[in-house]
């Protein structure tokens, strides 16, 4: 950790951040004199953030049985998370490379909507129909689990948490999601996507999620290549698997069985300025990652306090607390 008081002080750290607030635990500081320095910033959030603190046991509560513990990082694996995807004979392959922090050209434009395998075999990853609808909505990462019937040891939840984190927004939102309009389409607007956009195949398990519903997503953002601005993206069958014999790889069970489908648009540039050309093309259900009059806004953060802050800039700008509360995301990045 650094300092907190770093940037607050002329004087320069005198060592490493190791004293740590007494009340939160949250924040540290190289110095008792830093640390008084920064008090009077830190006082205001201090029982906020041991509130926050309070939960970090729950932010521990996953139910996966595979590790990102790893030896001594080197050369070849300079990160946990490459490790992590070594172990399991996935890096730098398929749906995969764009987790891959080492090699930052491993994933190119020409990878966005081609690649469609999990690298995996069938008893590890979601490949084809569940075996029944949800009939009770998910609520954490070992329902689904459950439900896909997947041992706990697959890693799938590391590039899932993507279209599951959508159909959570679905739920907080309390939209019905056996009829959407007179097309049974579910449209969502979903802005600032990066890494996703070369992982969009993991998109098609929201056919299983919302069986029957034809789900399409405007994907808004600069990350989107400008030479694929404006392209359309149909995802009619889920990832496949790496079992040859696999059901997922014949004719039959690559077909649109639940006549479901989801489908994206791509669109370069950020929301607000592209916002009047989309809506003639798409007016959303749900928007998730933006703010609009009317309409469901789920937002999420990489920590509480990120979160917390986000939220009082609203508040404050709409005048009106939040409808939908802060709350630990349960199906967050495993």
């Amino acid at each position: 950790m650094e300092c907190a008081a770093k940037g607050l002080v002329a004087e320069p750290c005198a060592s490493e951040a190791r004293r740590r607030c007494g009340g939160c635990g949250a924040v540290a500081y190289c110095s008792r004199a830093h640390q008084n320095v920064h008090w009077g910033f830190h006082k205001e959030e201090c029982a906020r953030l041991a509130e926050q603190m309070s939960r970090i046991d729950m932010l521990k509560q996953f139910p996966f049985t595979f590790s990102v513990e790893s030896p001594a990082l080197n050369h070849t694996f300079p990160s946990p998370r490459c490790f992590l995807l070594e172990s399991f004979k996935l890096h730098q392959k398929g749906l995969w490379k764009s987790e891959c922090i080492c090699d930052p050209e491993v994933t190119s434009v020409k990878d966005l909507s081609k690649t469609t395998d999990w690298s995996m075999g069938s008893a590890l990853c979601p490949c084809t129909e569940p075996e029944h609808n949800v009939s009770t909505p998910l609520t954490s990462w070992k329902d689904y689990y459950r439900w896909r019937s997947l041992p706990l040891q697959s890693p799938v939840a590391v590039l899932l948490h993507w279209p599951l984190t959508l159909y959570h927004c679905v739920q907080l939102s309390h939209l019905q999601t056996s009829k959407y309009d007179s097309q049974d389409t579910l449209c969502i607007h979903y802005l600032g996507p990066e890494k996703e956009l070369y992982q969009l195949a993991v998109f098609g398990e929201l056919r299983a999620l919302f069986p029957g519903v034809r789900i399409y997503i405007e994907l808004v953002g600069p990350a989107v290549p400008k030479s694929r601005d404006g392209e359309l993206v149909t995802i009619s069958n889920y990832a496949h698997c790496c079992d040859e014999s696999c059901f997922c790889k014949s004719s039959i069970g690559s077909k649109d069985l639940s006549c479901s489908a989801v489908t994206f648009k791509l669109r370069k540039g950020l929301y607000h300025e592209r916002y009047s050309d989309i809506v003639k093309d798409s007016k959303p259900h749900l928007i998730v990652a933006a703010n609009a009059v009317g309409i469901p806004a789920i937002f999420t953060d990489f920590c509480e306090e990120a979160a917390h802050l986000a939220s009082s800039c609203i508040a404050s700008i709409t005048g009106q607390p939040l409808r939908v509360p802060l709350a630990v995301h349960p199906i967050r990045q495993a």
